[in-house]
């Protein structure tokens, strides 16, 4: 079981159309019973708070369902269970390594860094361009399911 869990600062926006993205990517692949995959966030500003409105459209465009998922913060017992902490841009490292107190089992990474392009998924909570987010998260979650497939 391979377990993934993204990770970005309200887990509202970014990490939860990563999640979802990955999990609609891996039931297309037949993989579904070999992932565990989730997302958290770094901040506690929107712990219980569904989806952002605009996310949530932008996944159910592709067909993809968020429903029930709220967003919930990440903890030490994340990085004992996840076998990788996938963070959308380098302010959420900092934060991941400072409330982890680092990374000793190298399992933190941006989710572009699996691409040939890497680079920062940039937060659609201050551009507006859920479109650009949206191509980000399935970039890098193709990408990052072919590493884990090889």
């Amino acid at each position: 079981m391979k377990k993934i869990l993204f990770v970005c600062h309200g887990n509202i926006c970014r990490s939860p159309m990563a999640e979802f993205v990955m999990k609609k990517l891996v039931a297309d692949a037949g993989l579904s019973s070999e992932f565990h995959i989730a997302s958290a966030a770094t901040s506690t500003e929107e712990i219980g708070n569904p989806v952002y409105p605009p996310a949530r459209r932008k996944l159910a465009e592709h067909g993809i369902s968020c429903q029930g998922k709220t967003a919930r913060q990440l903890t030490q017992r994340d990085y004992q269970y996840y076998d990788h902490l996938i963070a959308m841009d380098q302010n959420n490292i900092r934060n991941m390594m400072r409330m982890l107190g680092g990374d000793p089992d190298h399992k933190i990474d941006l989710l572009l860094n699996f691409t040939d392009n890497p680079h920062e998924v940039a937060d659609p909570w201050y551009t507006g361009n859920f479109d650009a987010t949206w191509d980000d998260c399935l970039t890098g979650c193709t990408a990052l399911l072919q590493y884990l497939t090889r």
